[in-house]
């Protein structure tokens, strides 16, 4: 559907350089990256807004390199929304149908079918002024979608909410995903990234530097800054049984038929387990602790990192745990010795699949 060339752009002392992707239709993609690295700079390129100084960019195989903003299938939606402040909601709504000379019964029943399935038909007649920050970011993506492009950018679209909001808007885009639209949505947030996404381009310094999937990028960082940005070794798949199904407190991750009890409000399904490796106690013995997960394992690996040794447990599938080199030697540790590890219900975060 997208296919971006070796797109290179210099702005005062930041260069995008020969950036390079293809985007199939129907795809969710997120641009993960810290503050700076060019993700905003990329979709402003995308839809328009700024002009490249080489590279091309083809959309369903049309070089649209040079094409003007109002020609493009593309709709960017920023985070702080860019709503026309003196018009009211719907007016907001119609005001690229308007552009494009669309008739007055089509441009009704769009936009009867987009307030309803945003949930904004009450809000129809307030001003942008009056809305709460997940009403206004609604509003934006409606503006958005009114003109049915083939590509939705999205630029931080959660990062400004309360999480409620962030809740309401994530589901919100999963059902757009689902529908058939094409994404590419650029956060710093890699929880974000990993529930939503089908699939995550990581970029450093106006470059790509890893694309794959959730499970792809946060299983095998293939670089150092990959490996320090996501900062999370274990990312395991599996399946949540929720607190609500088992009648317990707590609702279980289970991987390999090993149940592990997390703390989430999160519902029954497929998704992915993030434990901090610093977050994992290692004993000669049962942790008598209040810790809920206690699992005997063989070790199978030791790693030197800047944080510790990180030492990798086979407990059923691997687990890596952070210590000291004093710990080590305390515990009496090498390869191929059975330990305990230990960690408590609240260390895991679960995040489902979209």
């Amino acid at each position: 559907m997208l296919h971006v060339d070796n797109l290179s752009v210099s702005l005062g002392d930041f260069k995008l350089s020969d950036l390079s992707m293809t985007v199939e239709e129907g795809e969710y993609i997120v641009v993960l990256g810290m503050s700076g690295v060019g993700k905003t700079v990329l979709l402003e390129l995308l839809s328009g807004l700024l002009k490249c100084d080489q590279g091309s960019i083809k959309l369903h195989g049309k070089d649209i390199t040079h094409s003007k903003i109002q020609s493009r299938p593309i709709r960017l939606v920023y985070q702080d929304q860019a709503l026309f402040p003196h018009l009211s909601v719907r007016k907001n709504l119609e005001y690229g149908l308007r552009c494009q000379h669309t008739p007055v019964s089509s441009m009704n029943r769009t936009l009867d079918a987009l307030s309803t399935q945003l949930k904004i038909d009450h809000l129809l007649d307030r001003a942008p002024a009056t809305l709460s920050g997940g009403e206004a970011q609604r509003v934006a993506l409606g503006r958005a979608l009114a003109t049915e492009p083939r590509l939705l950018l999205l630029d931080e679209p959660l990062s400004a909410l309360d999480p409620q909001s962030r809740a309401t808007i994530q589901m919100l885009l999963r059902n757009l995903h689902r529908g058939g639209q094409t994404i590419i949505h650029v956060t710093h947030d890699y929880e974000e990234a990993v529930s939503l996404a089908t699939r995550i381009v990581l970029m450093e310094n106006g470059t790509i530097v890893q694309t794959g999937t959730p499970n792809e990028i946060f299983r095998s960082p293939k670089t150092k800054f990959v490996a320090r940005f996501v900062g999370i070794r274990n990312f395991v798949a599996g399946e949540l049984i929720s607190a609500s199904d088992n009648l317990n407190e707590t609702a279980h991750f289970i991987k390999n038929g090993i149940q592990i009890a997390i703390m989430t409000e999160s519902g029954s399904g497929p998704g992915y387990l993030m434990l901090r490796s610093e977050d994992i106690t290692l004993s000669n013995k049962p942790d008598e602790t209040s810790a809920l997960n206690v699992f005997k394992g063989v070790i199978t690996d030791f790693i030197q990192t800047s944080a510790g040794v990180e030492v990798v447990i086979d407990i059923g599938f691997d687990l890596s745990a952070i210590i000291t080199q004093k710990s080590i030697q305390r515990l009496s540790l090498d390869i191929g010795k059975a330990i305990f590890i230990s960690f408590k219900a609240t260390a895991g975060r679960f995040i489902g699949e979209s």
